[in-house]
């Protein structure tokens, strides 16, 4: 890639992860006004090393060794820079499992958004999903059902990894169900928990929402290096949010919108990527950008008209 190519790539990435981790940073902020200053600073400070170094730097990492064994750890962490033909070799086989497996996560994580949770409609057909919730899971099994009998046509090994991407979303939808009745503890004052363990508590919420932005992150690359560092500044902006003007990004009330429509948008590639079908390397990040820019619109176009009202 060429260096306009990665500065593209990397500006969406870090966009891609800050609107991902919106909720993530409420969450953080709010739980964060219960804690003493001590913990607050801990959090900040080393909760961020912690956040970019360990879990967006060891999650794609990990993921990319995985589904490519023989590279070894090392050989996952260079493999995009390598001009050895066995590794590329071994990246191109296997990009199609990673590819699916995440396409399927992102697509059943909008559909659930689209269905289930209750939001700010930034589009009018949004309305008529969230009545009709309980075809989430119908929609959701007939989606998977399709695909898997289009995988098998190919590879036995493609419809397996459509099937760990569903698993994959239902256990973290577990996860962040389990986070938000926690919340409510804490912020109620029914949870007498210690600033460390709310610490604990925000690092595990912070590792289970920043699968949604790592997953994502490789609709814009297979490099891990890039990766590490487009959703490691994403996270370091998320920290500054998060530490003084939380309340600011609130009355950007579709930015939410504009996150779960970039991550259809990215679940599509994916999915196309996992059937052999190219995409333009600049398609995502052009996506992103341009799916969040008019949901910022449409937001900032609200703010004003409330405020003349």
């Amino acid at each position: 890639m060429g260096m306009l190519s990665v500065l593209f790539v990397l500006i969406g990435l870090c966009i891609f992860e800050v609107v991902s981790s919106i909720d993530n940073a409420v969450i953080n902020a709010e739980v964060l006004g219960t804690m003493s200053e001590k913990g607050k600073k801990f959090f900040l400070v080393y909760g961020l090393i912690f956040a970019v170094f360990v879990v967006r730097g060891l999650l794609p990492w990990l993921i990319v060794w995985l589904t490519n064994t023989s590279l070894g750890p090392i050989g996952a962490l260079t493999a995009t820079f390598s001009n050895d033909p066995h590794v590329q070799e071994s990246i191109e086989t296997t990009k199609p499992f990673l590819m699916l497996g995440g396409g399927i996560f992102l697509l059943f994580l909008f559909l659930h958004w689209l269905f289930m949770e209750d939001k700010k409609f930034g589009l009018s057909t949004e309305k008529f999903f969230l009545k009709h919730g309980a075809w989430f899971y119908a929609v959701a099994s007939i989606i998977l059902a399709t695909i898997v009998g289009l995988s098998l046509k190919y590879n036995t090994m493609l419809a397996l990894s459509s099937v760990i991407g569903s698993s994959a979303f239902f256990i973290t939808d577990g996860f962040k169900k389990n986070a938000e009745s926690n919340e409510h503890e804490l912020l109620n004052n029914k949870s007498h928990m210690s600033d460390i363990s709310k610490i604990l508590y925000l690092e595990i919420i912070d590792a289970t929402f920043s699968i949604d932005g790592v997953l994502g992150a490789f609709a814009f690359t297979m490099s891990v290096p890039l990766i590490i560092l487009g959703n490691g500044l994403g996270a370091f902006v998320v920290r500054q949010l998060t530490l003084g003007n939380i309340e600011n990004i609130k009355k950007y009330v579709f930015l939410k919108n504009g996150a779960m429509y970039s991550i259809l948008c990215l679940g599509i590639v994916m999915i196309l990527q996992g059937f052999s079908i190219e995409v333009p390397q600049f398609i995502s990040p052009l996506i992103t950008i341009s799916v969040i820019a008019f949901f910022f619109w449409k937001s900032v176009l609200h703010e004003k008209k409330y405020k003349l009202e």
